[in-house]
């Protein structure tokens, strides 16, 4: 290997990533973002400068020997980038970006090819929006629409800029309207009118393993229900949906109760008095997120009886979202099971 010359500084083109790089640290990243605040900078340029920035800050002896970097000549011979899968098809997730960046660092793709794939810019505006073109890189999924408020044709509009970028996407509170103008500009969209969602997959995602449980107290749940499995399903979650089990019928949940402690993270949706939630988490070793709906008679207030009764909870491990709020019940299980299958996969 060449040796470096001491307190020279070392051009980011010459360098090939380890795994172990601050891009394993989001809050490394972060606090460079937050470390400029009178100029934009993209996600990008931060990773680059806290790279250059954690480099120069630790004396060459202090570098691991399994390597921080390796200088690389700018020139090496690289396989086609076709032959090893490189596929601007897929979306820049946090998972994409570390498999090019491996790929980069055992020869397989050109520099070229990695600086392409980052150097998009962060904002795409079309005018009535601005879209969140690195969502996925931060967050490992798009930029979700919510269709409230919104014409036809704004998430007609906002679609066609995230399909643009080769992004997945998931678009909630959607009225007929919607779907009906979806449908028209992508064929092969999923109208899901239950949850008042709207999908659209560039491919499957790889399901992670375990599984998710979305619970719904009553029929009258099932919208609120439905958001949130058809949230969790398109993040890449199993997600097993067991319905009509609330307490006025206790022995209906006591009857599914074996399959909803094999889940990894619970979803408990309740209108009325809002009671579901507290008695599984009292059954249950897995965090339950409780969903207050807005069903129920006059002294439910729109649901802030149940909101109340979850936020008061005398069980253990609840957490509770707002009224309704399916899609941020989805979204955090999804986050939670996806730390869950990371912690599976690394058990010996």
């Amino acid at each position: 290997m060449p040796k470096t010359v001491p307190n020279r500084p070392i051009s980011s083109q010459t360098l090939i990533f380890s795994p172990k790089t601050p891009l394993q640290n989001p809050n490394f990243v972060q606090n460079r973002l937050k470390s400029v605040p009178d100029r934009p900078i993209c996600l990008s340029c931060a990773i680059a400068d806290s790279l250059s920035t954690a480099l120069l800050s630790r004396p060459l002896g202090a570098l691991p020997s399994a390597g921080f970097f390796q200088p690389l000549p700018l020139q090496s011979p690289h396989t086609n980038s076709a032959e090893i899968g490189f596929n601007r098809q897929h979306p820049m997730t946090t998972t994409e970006a570390a498999r090019l960046l491996d790929q980069f660092r055992a020869e397989l793709i050109s520099r070229d090819d990695v600086l392409r794939a980052f150097q998009s810019a962060p904002i795409a505006d079309i005018g009535f929006a601005q879209v969140d073109a690195h969502r996925a890189l931060r967050k490992n999924f798009p930029e979700v629409i919510f269709g409230a408020g919104k014409t036809p044709e704004q998430v007609v509009g906002i679609a066609e800029k995230l399909w643009e970028l080769r992004q997945h996407v998931l678009a909630t509170r959607i009225t007929v309207d919607h779907a009906r103008a979806m449908k028209k500009r992508f064929k092969h969209a999923v109208h899901h009118p239950l949850a008042r969602c709207i999908t659209l997959e560039r491919k499957l995602m790889e399901k992670r393993p375990g599984f998710i449980a979305v619970v719904c107290a009553g029929t009258s749940d099932l919208p609120v229900a439905e958001e949130a499995a058809v949230t969790a399903d398109i993040m890449g979650n199993h997600v097993e949906r067991i319905h009509d089990i609330g307490v006025a019928g206790l022995h209906r949940m006591l009857g599914r109760l074996e399959t909803i402690q094999k889940a990894n993270v619970i979803i408990a949706v309740a209108g009325m008095e809002g009671a579901l939630p507290s008695v599984l988490a009292g059954l249950v070793s897995k965090p339950v997120i409780a969903v207050p709906t807005s069903v129920g008679y006059g002294a439910s207030f729109g649901g802030i009886a149940a909101l109340l009764a979850m936020l008061n909870s005398c069980a253990s491990g609840v957490t509770v979202v707002n009224i309704d709020n399916g899609f941020g019940a989805g979204y955090a299980a999804s986050q939670i099971n996806a730390l869950a299958s990371q912690y599976e996969n690394s058990a010996p």
